[in-house]
């Protein structure tokens, strides 16, 4: 599985942490970015990630900032994007099982390395469950569809 991994300043120090625990796991990580501490603005990167999930050169997306309440809010902008911000593993493994959601957010200032690592474990684990979710993920491509023209 191919992972477009993306972050702002404040999420660098765990996007790098998170990219070697993710390859040890034999995924195929794609690090988008940023690559130092130093400022920058996090929609670009939250863009970047969900581009290349929606055009399918990535399977998912993991984004991290300050709280990844920013930069999923700049990927769900991208046509086709469902990204999820979680600070625990319940809610990634269901955003996952309900929502289909394609990128996983979190924030650097919120958890802490280890739970980054139980939330990536859980959301990654799942599976989407069809069914009635299926027809909620439908109604939200279809609000996607009617409002992104």
């Amino acid at each position: 599985m191919k992972i477009a991994l993306a972050c702002d300043h404040a999420g660098f120090e765990l996007k790098e942490k998170v990219k070697k625990y993710l390859t040890g796991k034999s995924f195929e990580v794609r690090d988008l970015g940023c690559y130092s501490a130093d400022r920058v603005d996090y929609p670009l990167y939250g863009e970047k990630a969900a581009n290349a999930v929606a055009s399918k050169e990535c399977d998912a997306g993991v984004l991290i900032c300050g709280t990844g309440i920013g930069i999923s809010l700049a990927a769900n902008k991208v046509r086709g994007i469902r990204a999820a911000v979680c600070s625990e593993p319940v809610s990634a493994r269901l955003a996952k099982e309900h929502n289909n959601a394609n990128i996983i957010a979190f924030g650097a200032r919120i958890v802490g390395e280890e739970t980054a690592y139980a939330i990536l474990d859980a959301y990654f684990a799942a599976s989407f469950q069809g069914g009635r979710h299926a027809e909620r993920v439908g109604i939200i491509s279809d609000i996607e569809e009617k409002n992104f023209k």
